[in-house]
């Protein structure tokens, strides 16, 4: 089992989200708001961080984007306002893996944690389809070091970018739909209905630039999803 870091500043649904994570068998910190949160995000070593968005002082956005600054990549699943897209998507854009919207039933949480989890084991056990680093135009994907470099730059993506490029590029220039993709990225929680994947897209466009002849690294296929360029 992992140890979960729950972040919020209302007791109740803090209290309430470590019963139902210990009760699955993981080990619960919690902090009740921002400085607190940075200081065990580090000091504690979680496997997976539960951050609300709205604290008191340090935001749940200043958390998250201090610790992809520090080059923690930690996942981080988001608590937003249920009608705030701009939450969410901003969330997604700053490295979030995963968001749950507020009013929620403790077991979507859990459920979203195990999904984060078992997709990020799988990685950890799986075998390169080809070992070492895979040329894509002019891109390097370490896939052991999990790292996407550009004339010798690493480009930044986090977990859930890296995986979706990944599955893209594996399936050479075949169209994947958004389903397809969120379940090879998130798992069986992933609702095709959200936005995720298209957020994900726009921050690895925008992290890794177009390609020399200014075209993009991944073709939109409007009303299908999407696919890595053939060249």
């Amino acid at each position: 089992m992992a140890r979960i870091l729950v972040v919020d500043d209302e007791p109740h649904i803090v209290e309430v989200v470590r019963a139902y994570l210990e009760r699955e068998g993981h080990h619960v910190d919690t902090a009740g708001d921002g400085d607190r949160a940075l200081e065990l995000a580090t000091s504690a070593e979680p496997d997976l961080v539960v951050l609300d968005v709205m604290l008191p002082g340090r935001s749940g956005f200043d958390v998250l984007r201090t610790m992809r600054a520090r080059g923690q990549q930690t996942p981080v699943i988001l608590l937003t306002a249920r009608d705030d897209v701009i939450d969410r998507v901003a969330g997604l854009e700053l490295g979030a893996d995963d968001y749950v919207t507020k009013p929620f039933e403790p077991r979507e949480v859990v459920a979203r944690v195990g999904a984060v989890l078992r997709r990020l084991a799988t990685v950890a056990e799986a075998v390169a389809p080809e070992p070492g680093v895979t040329r894509y135009v002019d891109l390097a994907i370490d896939r052991e070091a999990r790292v996407v470099e550009r004339d010798g730059a690493d480009c930044g993506l986090t977990r859930a970018e890296f995986d979706l490029l990944a599955a893209l590029v594996d399936h050479g220039g075949a169209v994947l739909t958004r389903e397809q993709l969120g379940t090879a990225v998130f798992g069986e929680s992933f609702s095709a209905f959200d936005r995720t994947i298209d957020s994900h897209v726009k921050n690895i466009r925008r992290k890794i630039g177009l390609a020399r002849d200014g075209s993009q690294y991944i073709e939109t296929v409007r009303g299908l999803g999407y696919r890595a360029v053939r060249r």
